[in-house]
Protein backbone atom coordinates (compact mmCIF):
# COMPACT_ATOMS: atom_id res chain seq x y z
CA UNK A 1 0.00 0.00 0.00
CA UNK A 2 1.33 3.52 -0.67
CA UNK A 3 2.51 6.17 1.95
CA UNK A 4 -1.10 8.24 0.33
CA UNK A 5 -2.92 5.53 0.69
CA UNK A 6 -2.07 4.56 4.23
CA UNK A 7 -2.45 8.53 4.83
CA UNK A 8 -6.14 8.27 3.70
CA UNK A 9 -6.85 5.80 5.69
CA UNK A 10 -5.48 7.20 8.54
CA UNK A 11 -7.65 9.98 7.96
CA UNK A 12 -11.10 8.09 7.75
CA UNK A 13 -9.91 6.63 11.02
CA UNK A 14 -8.67 9.36 12.86
CA UNK A 15 -12.13 11.52 11.62
CA UNK A 16 -14.12 8.71 12.63
CA UNK A 17 -12.71 8.80 16.51
CA UNK A 18 -12.15 13.01 16.41
CA UNK A 19 -13.33 14.61 13.75
CA UNK A 20 -12.13 16.79 11.09
CA UNK A 21 -10.94 19.46 13.63
CA UNK A 22 -9.03 17.63 15.88
CA UNK A 23 -7.24 15.33 13.69
CA UNK A 24 -4.30 17.59 12.44
CA UNK A 25 -1.51 16.50 9.61
CA UNK A 26 0.70 14.88 12.90
CA UNK A 27 -1.87 12.90 13.81
CA UNK A 28 -2.22 11.37 10.10
CA UNK A 29 1.66 10.95 9.87
CA UNK A 30 2.15 9.41 13.00
CA UNK A 31 -1.13 6.54 12.53
CA UNK A 32 -0.09 6.19 8.78
CA UNK A 33 3.73 5.79 9.57
CA UNK A 34 4.15 7.67 6.46
CA UNK A 35 7.29 9.95 5.98
CA UNK A 36 6.97 13.59 7.27
CA UNK A 37 6.93 14.89 4.41
CA UNK A 38 5.24 12.91 2.45
CA UNK A 39 1.95 14.40 3.51
CA UNK A 40 2.52 17.86 1.71
CA UNK A 41 3.84 16.23 -1.42
CA UNK A 42 0.62 14.09 -1.98
CA UNK A 43 -1.96 17.00 -0.56
CA UNK A 44 -0.73 20.03 -1.76
CA UNK A 45 -3.97 21.26 -1.14
CA UNK A 46 -3.63 20.70 2.15
CA UNK A 47 -6.24 19.13 4.94
CA UNK A 48 -9.32 19.93 2.84
CA UNK A 49 -7.59 17.62 0.18
CA UNK A 50 -6.57 15.47 2.81
CA UNK A 51 -10.36 15.05 3.73
CA UNK A 52 -11.66 15.20 0.54
CA UNK A 53 -10.40 12.27 -0.65
CA UNK A 54 -10.95 10.31 3.12
CA UNK A 55 -14.24 11.27 2.48
CA UNK A 56 -14.29 9.46 -1.45
CA UNK A 57 -12.55 6.32 0.25
CA UNK A 58 -14.81 5.95 3.20
CA UNK A 59 -17.59 6.30 0.48
CA UNK A 60 -16.72 3.80 -1.85
CA UNK A 61 -15.49 1.39 0.84
CA UNK A 62 -19.06 1.21 2.30
CA UNK A 63 -20.41 0.96 -1.07
CA UNK A 64 -18.66 -1.58 -2.42
CA UNK A 65 -19.54 -3.88 0.81
CA UNK A 66 -23.44 -2.79 0.21
CA UNK A 67 -23.01 -3.64 -3.43
CA UNK A 68 -21.34 -7.19 -3.00
CA UNK A 69 -24.31 -8.26 -0.67
CA UNK A 70 -26.60 -6.88 -4.32
CA UNK A 71 -24.44 -9.35 -6.48
CA UNK A 72 -25.87 -12.10 -4.05
CA UNK A 73 -29.36 -10.91 -5.12
CA UNK A 74 -31.02 -10.12 -2.02
CA UNK A 75 -32.25 -6.52 -0.88
CA UNK A 76 -32.23 -7.66 2.39
CA UNK A 77 -28.89 -8.81 2.59
CA UNK A 78 -27.62 -5.51 1.21
CA UNK A 79 -29.52 -3.40 3.93
CA UNK A 80 -27.97 -6.22 6.67
CA UNK A 81 -23.99 -5.41 4.53
CA UNK A 82 -24.50 -1.61 5.60
CA UNK A 83 -25.78 -1.72 9.19
CA UNK A 84 -23.75 -4.65 10.01
CA UNK A 85 -20.43 -2.68 8.75
CA UNK A 86 -21.89 0.19 11.33
CA UNK A 87 -22.24 -2.71 13.95
CA UNK A 88 -18.78 -3.85 13.20
CA UNK A 89 -16.95 -0.02 13.28
CA UNK A 90 -18.39 0.76 16.78
CA UNK A 91 -18.51 -2.48 18.25
CA UNK A 92 -14.43 -2.99 17.22
CA UNK A 93 -13.53 0.75 18.18
CA UNK A 94 -15.57 0.33 22.06
CA UNK A 95 -17.95 2.80 20.65
CA UNK A 96 -15.30 5.75 20.11
CA UNK A 97 -15.81 6.04 16.28
CA UNK A 98 -18.67 7.04 14.16
CA UNK A 99 -19.13 7.75 11.22
CA UNK A 100 -16.23 9.95 9.15
CA UNK A 101 -17.73 11.59 6.79
CA UNK A 102 -20.53 12.25 9.40
CA UNK A 103 -17.68 13.72 11.86
CA UNK A 104 -16.72 16.02 9.31
CA UNK A 105 -20.12 17.26 7.70
CA UNK A 106 -21.23 18.63 11.21
CA UNK A 107 -18.25 20.49 11.74
CA UNK A 108 -18.52 24.29 10.19
CA UNK A 109 -16.52 24.07 7.39
CA UNK A 110 -18.16 27.88 5.56
CA UNK A 111 -14.18 28.07 4.10
CA UNK A 112 -14.13 24.79 2.59
CA UNK A 113 -17.36 23.70 0.99
CA UNK A 114 -15.45 21.12 -1.18
CA UNK A 115 -15.78 19.12 2.34
CA UNK A 116 -20.10 19.92 1.90
CA UNK A 117 -19.71 18.33 -1.33
CA UNK A 118 -17.49 15.45 -1.14
CA UNK A 119 -19.82 14.76 1.84
CA UNK A 120 -22.60 15.15 -0.01
CA UNK A 121 -21.40 12.98 -2.76
CA UNK A 122 -20.29 10.10 -0.76
CA UNK A 123 -23.45 10.10 1.24
CA UNK A 124 -25.41 10.32 -2.27
CA UNK A 125 -22.63 6.42 -3.31
CA UNK A 126 -24.31 5.00 -0.33
CA UNK A 127 -28.08 5.92 -1.18
CA UNK A 128 -27.21 4.89 -5.09
CA UNK A 129 -25.46 1.52 -3.70
CA UNK A 130 -28.63 0.97 -1.79
CA UNK A 131 -31.40 1.70 -4.47
CA UNK A 132 -30.22 -0.18 -6.76
CA UNK A 133 -30.72 -3.66 -4.24
CA UNK A 134 -33.98 -2.26 -3.66
CA UNK A 135 -34.59 -2.10 -7.46
CA UNK A 136 -33.32 -5.26 -8.33
CA UNK A 137 -35.04 -6.61 -5.59
CA UNK A 138 -38.68 -5.27 -7.21
CA UNK A 139 -38.97 -1.76 -5.75
CA UNK A 140 -39.89 1.04 -8.32
CA UNK A 141 -36.59 3.72 -8.47
CA UNK A 142 -38.90 5.98 -6.54
CA UNK A 143 -39.47 4.16 -3.78
CA UNK A 144 -35.88 2.41 -3.96
CA UNK A 145 -34.66 5.68 -3.33
CA UNK A 146 -36.70 7.05 -0.40
CA UNK A 147 -36.34 3.92 1.23
CA UNK A 148 -32.12 3.95 1.00
CA UNK A 149 -32.36 7.56 1.99
CA UNK A 150 -34.41 6.57 5.13
CA UNK A 151 -31.87 3.43 6.06
CA UNK A 152 -28.67 6.00 5.48
CA UNK A 153 -30.42 8.71 7.48
CA UNK A 154 -31.33 6.28 10.44
CA UNK A 155 -28.25 4.06 10.12
CA UNK A 156 -26.32 7.70 10.96
CA UNK A 157 -28.64 8.51 13.61
CA UNK A 158 -28.23 4.81 15.33
CA UNK A 159 -24.88 5.05 15.07
CA UNK A 160 -25.17 8.38 16.72
CA UNK A 161 -27.10 7.03 19.88
CA UNK A 162 -25.29 3.87 20.01
CA UNK A 163 -22.40 5.76 20.37
CA UNK A 164 -23.63 7.98 23.16
CA UNK A 165 -24.90 4.90 25.07
CA UNK A 166 -22.22 2.41 24.31
CA UNK A 167 -23.96 -0.42 23.27
CA UNK A 168 -25.97 -1.79 19.65
CA UNK A 169 -29.60 -1.95 21.27
CA UNK A 170 -30.60 1.50 18.48
CA UNK A 171 -28.71 0.07 15.77
CA UNK A 172 -30.72 -3.32 16.59
CA UNK A 173 -34.31 -1.96 16.85
CA UNK A 174 -33.47 0.49 13.64
CA UNK A 175 -31.99 -3.13 11.76
CA UNK A 176 -35.31 -4.46 12.50
CA UNK A 177 -37.61 -1.31 11.50
CA UNK A 178 -35.64 -1.28 8.41
CA UNK A 179 -35.93 -4.74 7.48
CA UNK A 180 -39.54 -5.00 7.55
CA UNK A 181 -39.75 -1.57 5.60
CA UNK A 182 -37.79 -3.37 2.96
CA UNK A 183 -39.80 -6.51 2.93
CA UNK A 184 -43.05 -4.98 2.87
CA UNK A 185 -41.79 -2.30 -0.29
CA UNK A 186 -40.17 -5.94 -1.43
CA UNK A 187 -43.74 -7.39 -1.60
CA UNK A 188 -46.07 -4.48 -2.55
CA UNK A 189 -43.81 -4.48 -5.62
CA UNK A 190 -44.43 -7.62 -6.23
Amino acid sequence: MSAKERMVRSAVYLFRERGYTGTGFRDVIAHSGAPRGSIYHHFPGGKVQLAVEAMRYAGDFVAAGTESAIKEGDSVAAVHAFIGWWRRVLVKSDFQAGCPIAAVTVESHEEAPQLADAAARAFRRWREALSAGLVAGGCSAERAASLSTLIVSAVEGATILCRAARDTSALDQVAVELELAVENALRSAG
